[in-house]
């Protein structure tokens, strides 16, 4: 062999000799910083309560600090796109609840694809919704709030988190199966939406009960049913609306976390572990059992696990979306 040849195959193998055991030893020394949990939805939502709570058991599993961080606007896009273009080195994570298999269906132009510009964490879990109305709505029950929409569609208001997000997907569920179409106001996030549930300033709205068995139990909202097959352990006394004539109404909400595509193994594999510890955290089990959510499986809490429920969910929601013609810019 030539020398010339022979100098660049010792000169390259002494620079894998070199950097492989720096790139090992990078990974193995993760996280040497603190972690950031994007949440695509406003403070104080559905998403930023189960993000906020599952940081600090994983914080402590990784021994750095998870620092929850709200990207909002466009139904949750911007800050998956913020996340699929971040450095692929674990230190931008992501949690995002089924706006990942809706996304699809709604945007003509997606800047980024949910089954391949991500790598896969696990499912988080699965949260109920509630109907509800603000405090002072006249219907007292389900039988008066049919009623009275029906007379009243033109002014009664239905506000929800934006564009594809979940609580719009149920009223237009809701809407779908009474028959009659309402004011629909969308908001960046259930945050500000409740704000003005609270406020008076709209009438109904679909939300999930991580924000909402604390209010419904003190009285400050109104509630006219869930949105599962069979009441909530929370709400022993709320009907479903399957119960009271919507035959077959179920909407709940799962959360996945991801990561930017290309992020080694060896940290997915940490992140997994923090989070399927979090998930198991007694406080942790207790807070989401006292708000009917449901802990994902062991099995479901792992990359596989996640992208098979994904791949699934874009099945499922793709020809719901595209039948009701809802489309975003």
């Amino acid at each position: 062999m030539p020398s010339f040849f022979k100098r660049i195959l010792i000169a390259s193998a002494a620079l894998l000799a070199c950097t492989a055991p720096h790139f090992v030893q990078a990974q193995s020394a993760y996280p040497d910083r603190p972690i950031t949990l994007v949440v695509p939805f406003a403070a104080g939502g559905p998403t930023d309560v189960v993000a906020r709570m599952i940081a600090i058991p994983m914080g402590k599993s990784l021994g750095q600090g998870v620092l929850v961080e709200n990207t909002v606007g466009a139904g949750g896009t911007i800050a998956a796109n913020k996340v699929a273009k971040s450095a692929p080195n674990g230190y931008t994570i992501f949690i995002h609840h089924m706006g990942m298999a809706t996304a699809p269906a709604l945007y003509k132009k997606l800047s980024f694809d949910p089954l391949n510009d991500f790598e896969y964490i696990g499912q988080v879990v699965d949260v109920p919704m509630t109907l509800l109305a603000r405090k002072d709505f006249p219907a007292t029950n389900f039988a008066e709030l049919l009623a009275y929409v029906k007379i009243n569609k033109e002014k009664v208001s239905l506000a929800n988190a934006g564009l594809g997000a979940v609580s719009h997907l149920c009223g237009l569920l809701f809407q779908s199966q009474i028959g009659v179409e309402l004011n629909t106001i969308p908001y960046k996030g259930t945050g500000p939406a409740m704000n003005d549930l609270l406020g008076g300033q709209v009438d109904l709205l679909c939300d999930q009960t991580t924000q909402t068995v604390p209010m419904i139990k003190e009285g400050r909202i109104k509630v006219y049913g869930v949105t599962t097959l069979n009441r909530l352990s929370a709400l022993p006394n709320v009907p479903t609306l399957d119960e009271q004539g919507l035959k077959g109404f179920e909407v709940k909400v799962w959360h996945g976390m991801y990561a930017a595509k290309g992020t080694p193994k060896p940290i997915l594999d940490k992140i997994n572990a923090a989070l399927r510890v979090a998930m198991q955290d007694p406080s942790v089990k207790q807070r989401l059992a006292d708000l009917s959510c449901d802990i994902a499986p062991l099995d479901k809490i792992t990359p596989a696990g996640l992208k098979t429920h994904l791949e699934a969910e874009i099945a499922k929601w793709t020809p719901v979306i595209k039948k009701a013609g809802i489309y975003a810019d």
